[in-house]
């Protein structure tokens, strides 16, 4: 009996199963964090209903039907979903699938350096939200941000706080756009990113933050927000906005994204 139902039930046929469910895992925190879950939900329901209805209790109209949007199906996906496959298949080819394994070989020290980053900003952000002065700060962690450093001016310069304040300073021609910040460097200024669509978002909030929610949803990146009507100190991460931070609030939030990186 247990040597028959190994037959059936093999470890190949486990593999199969782990495969799938990795997949469609990553899948549906992509969906998630592009604010498309309800869409991700109804697709996942109408293929299991398909395989139900066509597959096992063999209803052949109806299963016909379905089995001719499926195949229409996939065609507007890769149109509507283009940018949450992009991103799907970046993440997949970047080095997050070794991130388990560099987390055991990282040092202290290899940390600090990847942290140094935060005091500038943070410095940053704390005048800037004293003055009220309006800025976006965009931090890239795995995914390579190339396509939105070009959307704006190529700087290429050491990290400071002072820098930053100037580029976001009311009258610098800069201040409108967002400031990407890769390596310890600031790479580029005056980007456009992307906005997020996401009706949940407080109506209060601008431009500025939909378009840091937007970047979370599209990259792996943090998206740091000073109000320039309030201003108040937000970050976005992973879709997730979070509002009304102070700065050390601000540098604790950012140093502990850094760690469990």
């Amino acid at each position: 009996m247990g040597s028959s139902l190994f037959t059936l039930f093999s470890i190949k046929d486990l593999i199969d199963i782990l495969l799938v469910a990795t997949l469609l895992y990553y899948l549906y925190r992509t969906m998630k964090d592009s604010g498309s879950l309800d869409i991700f939900v109804g697709i996942f329901a109408f293929v299991v209903a398909w395989v139900v209805m066509y597959k096992m209790l063999d209803m052949r109209l109806i299963g016909t039907i379905m089995d001719k949007f499926i195949d229409i199906g996939l065609f507007i996906l890769v149109i509507l979903f283009q940018d949450e496959i992009k991103r799907f298949l970046t993440e997949l080819g970047s080095r997050r699938g070794l991130k388990f394994v560099e987390k055991l070989f990282k040092s202290k020290s290899e940390v600090d350096v990847a942290k140094k980053w935060i005091m500038p900003v943070v410095y940053a952000c704390m005048n800037l939200s004293k003055t009220k002065t309006g800025a976006l700060i965009v931090i890239q962690q795995d995914m390579p941000l190339t396509d939105y450093e070009r959307t704006g001016d190529i700087i290429n310069a050491d990290l400071n706080s002072r820098l930053i304040e100037n580029i976001f300073f009311k009258n610098s021609p800069l201040h409108d756009g967002a400031l990407i910040i890769a390596g310890n460097k600031i790479k580029s200024a005056g980007c456009i990113l992307p906005v997020s669509h996401d009706t949940n978002i407080p109506r209060y909030l601008g431009l500025r933050h939909r378009s840091a929610k937007g970047m979370s949803q599209a990259t792996d990146a943090i998206a740091i927000v000073v109000s320039e009507e309030r201003g108040h100190i937000s970050y976005a991460y992973k879709g997730e906005l979070h509002l009304g931070l102070t700065s050390t609030q601000l540098e604790n939030a950012l140093s502990a994204l850094v760690e469990n990186k």
